[in-house]
């Protein structure tokens, strides 16, 4: 039912530290409230709703779940457990956005989409910079002729580890860890945003550090002669950008994963003379800009089931490359996880 001045309740369920952004976003956000947090420690949730304004805790993630006056929860939990909270939330009939990768495989991940289309609940995926209004901009440039036909997407996500932290979830493959997860999830999201499709094959390397890819590298190709190539890792210093090549021009941005800060957050556009155009965009959090989004969805009572489908394709592909770099092999879409 649309209601467009709803106040849009929020449940957090756990305390991971990517939670504290959420729940600034939150505070921000348009119509929302932060009313409840969850945590299998008592003492630990009440401390954290204190610090970060929420107006009750939990001891328990059904507690929260149940709760009547939680319309939406955010799943921050480690990607090992996002699969059975976000099908227990949705049979409770709360809207969920999920971390990032969605799931532990592609079948997990329909399930998770199958439950929360049953019980008419929005589900998404934690990836905030496709709500910023740079990439609105970005992708109506992408869809004019202004770079001619496209023939390359290029991509990396970085950051290095100055000591490895050896208790660390992405260091555990059994949580869901490894860099492919955790930071090529962004660039086979971006590849598939920007061409509208998934591709035909891919092909995936990867430098293991015990059971989990430490730093990894991807070819995907499309259709139309186009491909899309990354890397990410711990173990490189911090980049997060993207170009997109095409027969008349590229577009490039340093920063699509996260602006950065100190800057207004931009993008550029070189022709095949060298002239280049610099666009600005205005800079609202981009957390902020997700839950608004997400709060939009609520109230005006219509499911956007394209942001489940963006999140399911790209965790079919991150299989799929994490297969053909176990097995050496390239892997054709058609027959890993068919529709």
């Amino acid at each position: 039912m649309r209601d467009s001045n709803r106040t849009v309740r929020w449940g957090i369920l756990g305390t991971a530290r990517i939670a504290e952004k959420i729940s600034v976003a939150i505070h921000q956000a348009e119509n929302a409230e932060l009313t409840c947090v969850a945590s299998r420690n008592p003492v630990k949730a009440a401390d954290w709703a204190k610090k970060h304004r929420v107006k009750r805790s939990v001891g328990s993630y059904e507690a929260l779940l149940h709760d009547p006056e939680i319309d939406a929860v955010y799943i921050p939990l480690p990607p090992s457990l996002h699969g059975e909270w976000t099908v227990r939330a949705a049979k409770a009939g709360k809207h969920v956005l999920c971390e990032k990768p969605l799931a532990l495989n592609v079948n997990q991940a329909r399930e998770m989409r199958r439950v929360c289309l049953e019980n008419q609940v929005q589900l998404m995926d934690g990836v905030m910079w496709y709500h910023h209004p740079r990439a609105k901009q970005i992708l109506d440039l992408i869809r004019s002729d202004t770079l001619g036909e496209h023939r390359r997407l290029t991509s990396a996500f970085t950051f290095c580890w100055e000591t490895i932290p050896e208790n660390d979830l992405r260091l555990q493959r059994n949580l869901g860890g490894g860099s492919l997860g955790d930071l090529g999830w962004y660039c086979i999201g971006a590849s598939l945003w920007a061409f509208n499709e998934l591709p035909q094959k891919v092909f995936g390397t990867a430098r293991p550090y015990h059971d989990v890819d430490f730093n990894f590298s991807g070819i995907m190709w499309f259709s139309k002669d186009r491909i899309a190539s990354f890397d990410c890792g711990f173990d490189v210093s911090m980049r997060k950008w993207f170009e997109l090549a095409g027969t008349k021009g590229s577009l490039v941005c340093d920063d699509f994963a996260r602006p950065w800060e100190n800057r207004k957050p931009q993008f550029h556009v070189t022709d095949s003379y060298g002239n280049s155009t610099k666009y600005e965009t205005e800079n609202p959090l981009q957390e902020t800009c997700m839950i608004n989004h997400f709060c939009k969805i609520i109230r005006s009572g219509h499911l956007e089931q394209q942001w489940p489908d963006l999140g399911i394709n790209t965790q079919r592909v991150l299989n799929a490359l994490d297969y053909s770099a176990r097995t050496e092999t390239v892997v054709s879409l058609a027959d890993f996880f068919p529709a």
